[in-house]
Order: C-alpha cells, then structure tokens, then sequence
C-alpha cells in the first residue's frame, strides 16, 4: 500500500497551457504516474469544498491524468481510449451538507467529477461512500465512519486481489 498525501508533495497544481505544450511533470507527479500505472485498486478520500473537491486535488488531476497517460484520442472514434482501465476505485467523499442534499439537490458534483469524468474516463471502475455532516457529527459517529472505511478497504482490497493484473498504458 502506498498513500500519496497531496498537501506534502511538491508540485504546480496549475497546468500552465492547457495541452498544447508539455508541461514537464515534478518528482512527486512522476512518481504519482508511477504509482497509478502500478496499482489495481485506487481509494480517494476527499472532503466536498464549495460542491466541488478542493483545488490541490483538481490541480494534482489536471496534472497528472493526461493524454497519452490515461486516456487516448483516436482518429475516427468519437471516445477515448481508457488506459487505466482493469482497475478499480473507492471514492470516500466528506461533507458538511447532508448527503441526501448533496446527492439530490447539489447533484452530486464531487463525485461525478471524480468517480465519471476522471477515474471513469480512464477506465476505473468506482464505487462512492459519502459520509457527512461532519461539522456536527460526534467521535461516535466518526469513529464509525472510519470502522466502515477500514471494513470497505478490506473488502475493496480482497476484490483488487482476485483480479487478474491490470492493463499497464504504453
């Protein structure tokens, strides 16, 4: 297991030309590529900002789920090619809303950003937990929250295991 904590690597989480320059990736961002082209199972746990994730997470995907590396455009096919695909992924999302709220009223945003336009966009396969309102939530509740976590990575992990290898990109 790996942990990439975003707040303590050393990156520019501004993707200074949009894609129509290379924009060399620093040592943490390689090494994030390194590990994504290596894993089989992905967890993301992220808290909802504004119904959004916060902006070192959508700098740090801007960054490193690029063209070339998770996803392909090919002439005469309207989709992309998913090069992460064979993987899977949990997406644990926090919140100060309740999750009713933000599933039906906000839409959800965070985790369609997350869970369909990036990871499913580059072939993972993504299960979402929502866990909220943490602003008003007791060490009971929180307590709770993290034994369910620890029982999700569990069954997550044994699922990650018996699957074959994942695709490698090229």
């Amino acid at each position: 297991m790996h942990i990439l904590d975003l707040a303590r690597l050393n990156f520019d989480p501004s993707l200074h030309r949009g894609y129509r320059s290379i924009q060399p990736l620093e040592p943490d961002l390689q090494r994030a590529q390194e590990l994504l082209t290596w894993c089989q199972h992905l967890l993301v746990v992220t808290p909802t900002w504004w119904s959004s994730m916060p902006a070192v997470l959508k700098g740090f995907i801007d960054r490193i789920f690029l063209p070339g590396f998770a996803f392909k455009y090919r002439p005469g096919h309207l989709i992309p090619e998913k090069l992460l695909r064979g993987r899977t992924a949990r997406l644990i999302v926090t919140t100060d809303s309740p999750p009713l709220l933000l599933r039906t009223v906000m839409g959800d945003s965070t985790v369609k950003t997350i869970a369909q336009g990036v990871l499913g966009f580059s072939g993972f396969k993504v299960k979402s937990t929502r866990f909220g309102i943490l602003r008003t939530s007791t060490p009971r509740q929180r307590e709770a929250w993290l034994a369910q976590t620890a029982r999700l990575a569990q069954r997550d992990h044994a699922h990650a295991r018996a699957r074959p290898p994942a695709f490698t990109p090229s």
